[in-house]
């Protein structure tokens, strides 16, 4: 028997293509810059881009992905035998779909996780600041894969809102098509590696910071 979840799935894409293609017409993209272009430092971090197997690539569709991991800056080689919290990295992932009219659509970590062994200990969705004083709402996870612990952030962007969860998200790029002609978004996610004695303020506080000095560039490449 199908879950309710499942069912709900089922019937946002159902809604969302029936939608989508009795329109007909093109979306309306606004101009934004490649996400190539995000600040390669950012407060105190600079960064590295790591490639995406073509694999990855393959299953995420046509769009604009960014992948990279930042380093504070006085850290020469990390890694958690440095037992510092903060010589921790921050990994930045932001995959922006011009349009999802024809098929194209933003992969949940709810579901992308999962299914590379990560499991999830704890959720919630909350509000950060970034520092012109901007509010977010994001969900907030701890993820875990044996001994290994992550702390994440992340949510959906999309003409000037951030939404913390999938289904909502839907339901505002479905209205956003019949009001605005628009279905372009994007998926934003931070992430940090939490050392084994590191309490989960603690990673929260680094990756909140990062998150706060970077959001300010978001519009250049996700339009409002």
């Amino acid at each position: 028997m199908k879950s309710p979840r499942l069912w709900t799935v089922l019937v946002l894409l159902g809604l969302t293509f029936f939608l989508l293609h009795s329109r007909g017409d093109a979306d309306r993209v606004p101009e934004s810059q490649p996400l190539a272009l995000m600040p390669q430092t950012i407060g105190n971090y600079s960064s590295t881009d790591i490639p995406m197997d073509q694999a990855v690539l393959d299953v995420l569709g046509k769009g604009d992905f960014l992948n990279r991991s930042y380093t504070p800056s006085h850290v020469q080689q990390v890694s958690t035998a440095t037992h510092s919290s903060s010589a921790m990295p921050i990994g930045l992932f932001i995959g922006y779909f011009a349009t999802q009219r024809t098929g194209q659509s933003i992969h949940s970590p709810q579901h992308c996780l999962p299914g590379a062994g990560w499991t999830f200990e704890s959720s919630r969705y909350t509000q950060i600041t970034d520092d012109n004083g901007k509010p977010y709402h994001v969900g907030e996870y701890v993820i875990s894969d044996g001994n290994t612990k992550q702390f994440v952030l992340y949510w959906y962007q999309a003409h000037g809102r951030s939404i913390p969860n999938e289904y909502t998200a839907k339901l505002y790029m479905i209205a956003d098509a019949i009001r605005l002609n628009r279905t372009d978004g994007a998926l934003v996610r931070v992430i940090t590696p939490m050392l084994p004695s590191e309490s989960v303020d603690t990673a929260r506080e680094r990756v909140v910071q990062f998150t706060g000095q970077m959001a300010p560039s978001l519009p250049r490449f996700i339009p409002d």
